[in-house]
């Protein structure tokens, strides 16, 4: 029942809201009279517009997971969030957001992100999707209205070719390796005949093997993370476990490489790479004591992550157990092993292909 005098408060299509008041007219009847767009020093719920924007709820996510994931990954979303994603959508309004906005923001990412203006990567593109999608889910988690499916925007995956040394590189790789005795050398080795990632060969110690058993116990991993500490350091060196619970593995040592070992144990004690207790060799400077080797051993060169490339074709060449190469390799499931690490050569092709003669054979 409307009443004289009454103030009541409508929000409009452009989210403003209006003030009308109620008056009597001269022939009794009461009117609504709109008085501009003054909003009520009290407003009703209905009418408040929440102004929160994309940057605050990021802020507020990435302090909520700062001590629930570890150094590195808090890292990695640092830089995602402060590099890419709050200045180019931080400033937006929850309202504003739609799916439009965040495609177009998708593409200029792969089109033109990056300090140089080159265009980022598929992967580096995927993974600023990812942290979107948690500030997303958390923005939601406290009371606000999804403003669309966001899982369901993707980033098209690169095939990228991935190198492996041939049979013939291989057998080049391993007697110069035989020949050159160095600690490095003997990483070098591990890890084309186990699969070792370049961050656990670097962690790994010799307390880490047993002769015994033959096995290697995988358990830490060491990497480069930025920082900003009191003494100006941009990055450090931090070890860790490993990026998932599969990485955690023990894995059997074939019995030659288990000699070599053996032979070469020295003290027992330390990091593999040096045989001491207090001094590693980290990740970076691992990668070009690997060019090196390659450069001397004739061989093209190709990134530290190939012999975990060539091991996986190998087992594979050989006819392992996928299952059996996938807990090695320490994958979650198999799919990751086939997909991503298992690339067959063309001998593997023209063995397959021959197999198709017995259908041509005539009497």
């Amino acid at each position: 029942m409307l009443e004289k005098g009454r103030k009541i408060y409508l929000e409009t299509d452009t989210r403003q809201v209006e003030k009308y008041v109620i008056e009597q007219a001269e022939d009794g009847k009461l009117i609504l009279l709109a008085c501009g767009a003054e909003a009520p020093e009290t407003p009703p719920p209905s009418a408040v517009r929440n102004t929160a924007t994309l940057g605050e709820y990021a802020e507020k996510w990435l302090e909520t997971v700062r001590f629930q994931v570890k150094e590195s990954t808090y890292v990695k979303y640092w830089n995602l969030l402060y590099s890419y994603i709050i200045p180019e959508l931080g400033s937006l309004e929850w309202c504003a957001l739609n799916r439009e906005t965040i495609e177009l923001f998708c593409g200029r990412m792969r089109s033109a992100g990056g300090q140089k203006h080159s265009g980022l990567s598929a992967k580096t593109v995927t993974d600023i999707m990812s942290v979107l999608r948690r500030i997303f889910y958390y923005a939601a988690d406290h009371g606000e209205v999804m403003p669309f499916n966001i899982s369901s925007i993707t980033v098209k995956k690169e095939q990228k070719e991935m190198k492996v040394l041939t049979g013939n590189e291989q057998s080049r790789l391993y007697k110069y390796l035989c020949i050159n005795h160095s600690a490095r050398n003997l990483g070098i080795l591990i890890c084309m005949f186990t699969g070792l990632r370049l961050g656990e060969i670097c962690a790994l110690k010799w307390d880490d093997i047993s002769f015994s058993e033959q096995t290697i116990f995988v358990h830490r991993t060491m990497q480069r993370i930025q920082t900003k500490d009191d003494q100006g350091r941009k990055t450090k060196i931090i070890i860790t476990s490993p990026k998932s619970g599969s990485s955690v593995r023990k894995i059997p040592i074939p019995k030659e490489l288990n000699k070599i070992l053996f032979s070469c144990r020295g003290s027992g004690k330390g990091y593999i790479l040096t045989g001491r207790q207090d001094t590693y060799v980290e990740p970076r400077t691992m990668e070009r004591h690997f060019a090196k080797v390659l450069e001397q051993a004739g061989i093209e060169k190709v990134n530290f992550h190939a012999l975990r490339h060539t091991f996986a074709t190998r087992c594979v060449e050989m006819e392992f157990d996928v299952k059996s190469l996938s807990e090695i390799l320490g994958h979650a499931n198999v799919n990751i092993t086939l997909n991503r690490y298992v690339h067959p050569t063309m001998e593997m092709k023209r063995k397959n292909m021959q197999k198709l003669s017995v259908l041509m054979k005539v009497g």
